[in-house]
């Protein structure tokens, strides 16, 4: 797919519509209703009615944000760290959710799981995916294994994606293009690219959408530049193409058909161990995901029963510069998963119903690399999983959500866990208090288990969470707040461990309980109808052998101003507190243990409405102050940069 076809044609169709704009400077608003929530149940209930809080990134946030990727949105989320989203864009990304680590957060995709059976931690690669195709974001924090099964042991994300529009045709065009500098390193030329298009609409019975998005960056060097040294700039470039098809029968049934091919290039420098060049114009990566499934919805007098199905491929291949041969050596990792999610929705009465299903979850992987071969026949497993969760939502104030899973893993056998979540609504009063206590399994992944490092003994890690807070709001519902602590006690945890008297690598469980306490608190006021203020604060304390990269402190403020009704003005604000961190000497074969320093990030945003509901101008400034900061030892972070862009709708 050539990325010069998506942006000659999305300029093709900017002027095209631009024209049609002219002519077109009204659209009927939609009337909004009242927010509700899926992650907490895996069918719409009332915010009100949640006994957790749960943060939603709308359609209008995401709006607020133009030209920001998935990672930098969900930085800004309470208790959501994402490391690397500081850094050149192709930087690899680690997700930390209340103290935990990648394999203890489960990214979904319109309800269904996302990962990489050949990644060490199962995770999915949140730079495969395009914010411009999302609708909305739900973040819910805590265990949540009893729902969502092994891999939800800190939180879920769930990314909801676009859909179609209720008329015949419709869609947008869009292109930005933005600065990419380091603190030192100035040169105000655009270096970062994104364009696409969508087109989408509803005939009847059948709907649909398709688009196609194309982003390339260059300018800034992965690794780290000392002073004395110009590294070359380190390219990223992606592509996203998709399809989502529906059909609605009858007003009972509705059937959904998605497809979607994601494909990331990019340049990475070595591990600075003195076996790999950091800075060899060799060193490239290119990862490959094909994704497709089928989702058909029933509804009936009580309830719903809904299969989410689907199926992908992830190929990733690495060209590495090896100092000592002079050669380029070539790793290759390819992996399959399955997922199929049947549940049935029952109201057994007006304030009480039951979620019941079965999860089948089918994972393999193969890899060459110059060390080693992984082969499928061996390196697979698949996972059946039983549960059900019951909702009680009553008319006096308490609500409770209760619920059970049964893991049946092919490799390790019978695995239980549930969850208990009551809160409740006072009456004559705006406050909700709520307590929760879940546990949660992370099952070792198949490169834990079959790698050269893996280790056919490792048991999967165990976690109990418990958390208790409030929400209220005030001053005619202007002012919002909510506090949650929470407590996460972790066994069995994964680790890796080096023999220094034989050299030899290995993946354990490491011995002992480890604790994860912090709390979490949220406000937000709205001072007239056009200005508004938000805040949020993370306090995450984790003991020391698991708390790399993770801040003590992590704060952020925004401020939306709308000063007209086409006029948007944004200021945000983020500190993040000091980290630990590592690094490994390749001369002394020594992990080096490091102390980064906090750092705190302002960056502005711009947005007009030229064409009223048609056309959008967008200008954005990134850390203003042009902070210079280590994100991750030995790598870049990127200093002031800007963007502008355009979207246009029809």
């Amino acid at each position: 797919m050539n990325r010069r076809c998506v942006r000659f044609g999305a300029l093709a169709l900017l002027w095209a519509l631009g024209a049609v704009a002219q002519e077109n400077d009204s659209i009927a608003k939609v009337k909004q209703l009242e927010e509700v929530v899926i992650s907490d149940s895996k069918f719409a209930l009332s915010k009100e009615k949640s006994g957790k809080v749960i943060t939603v990134i709308t359609k209008e946030d995401l709006e607020k944000k133009s030209g920001q990727s998935v990672a930098t949105v969900l930085s800004s989320v309470a208790g959501v760290v994402v490391n690397g989203n500081e850094s050149g864009t192709g930087k690899n990304l680690g997700y930390y959710m209340r103290g935990g680590r990648n394999g203890q957060t489960l990214v979904m995709i319109d309800g269904i799981p996302q990962v990489n059976a050949s990644g060490i931690n199962l995770e999915y690669d949140l730079r495969l995916l395009s914010v411009d195709q999302i609708e909305r974001i739900e973040i819910l924090k805590g265990a949540s294994s009893t729902l969502y099964g092994s891999g939800a042991a800190a939180g879920v994300v769930n990314i909801i994606l676009k859909k179609a529009a209720n008329r015949q045709i419709a869609g947008n065009a869009y292109m930005s293009m933005g600065t990419q500098m380091t603190a030192q390193q100035v040169k105000y030329n655009p270096q970062e690219f994104n364009q696409g298009f969508s087109v989408n609409g509803t005939f009847e019975k059948f709907n649909y959408y398709a688009s196609l998005n194309s982003t390339e960056t260059k300018g800034i060097s992965e690794a780290a530049m000392p002073q004395s040294e110009t590294y070359e700039d380190d390219r990223f470039s992606r592509v996203n193409a998709l399809v989502k098809l529906g059909f609605t029968p009858t007003k009972k049934l509705a059937l959904d058909f998605f497809a979607n091919y994601d494909r990331m290039k990019n340049d990475f420098d070595g591990t600075f161990d003195n076996f790999s060049s950091p800075d060899a114009t060799e060193n490239v990566s290119i990862s490959e995901q094909f994704r497709f499934g089928f989702s058909p919805k029933y509804k009936y007098n009580k309830g719903e029963f809904v299969i989410n199905s689907a199926f992908n491929t992830i190929q990733r291949d690495y060209n590495t510069f090896n100092n000592w041969t002079s050669a380029v050596e070539v790793s290759d990792y390819e992996s399959k998963s399955v997922s199929v999610d049947a549940f049935n929705k029952y109201q057994i009465l007006s304030q009480l119903f039951v979620v019941g299903g079965g999860q089948f979850q089918f994972h393999e992987m193969n890899s060459q690399t110059p060390y080693d071969v992984i082969m499928k026949e061996t390196a697979n497993f698949n996972i059946i999983d039983p549960y059900v969760t019951a909702v009680y939502t009553s008319d006096f104030g308490l609500n409770v959500n209760a619920g059970a899973r049964l893991n049946v893993h092919s490799v390790y056998g019978n695995h239980v866990v549930y969850n208990i979540n009551p809160s409740y609504n006072f009456s004559g009063l705006p406050l909700k208090v709520l307590a929760s206590y879940s546990t949660a399994y992370i099952t070792p992944s198949l490169y834990q288990l079959y790698s050269p490092y893996g280790n056919l003994n490792l048991t999967p890690e165990e976690n109990a969470t418990a958390e208790v807070g409030f929400e209220t709001a005030l001053l005619n519902q202007k002012l919002n707040v909510n506090v949650v602590g929470f407590h996460r006690e972790e066994k069995n945890t994964i680790g890796f461990y080096t023999d220094t008297t034989t050299w030899q690598s290995y993946y354990v469980n490491v011995d002992g309980k480890y604790n994860t306490k912090g709390v979490e608190t949220a406000v937000t006021y709205a001072v007239t109808d056009k200005l508004k203020l938000g805040a949020n604060y993370t306090f995450t304390q984790t003991e020391s052998v698991l708390s790399r990269l993770i801040p003590k402190h992590k704060g952020n403020a925004n401020l939306d101003f709308q000063a007209t009704s086409r006029l948007f003005l944004g200021l945000t604000y983020q500190y993040i507190g000091e980290r630990n961190d590592a690094f490994f000497d390749g001369g002394t074969f020594a992990t080096v243990p490091v102390l980064l320093k906090d750092y705190q990030l302002v960056n502005f945003t711009v947005k007009h409405e030229l064409l009223k509901n048609r056309m959008t101008v967008f200008g954005s400034a990134t850390n203003l102050f042009n902070e210079d900061f280590v994100e991750t030892v030995g790598y870049s972070t990127r200093g002031r940069n800007f963007r502008i862009g355009v979207n246009i709708l029809f």
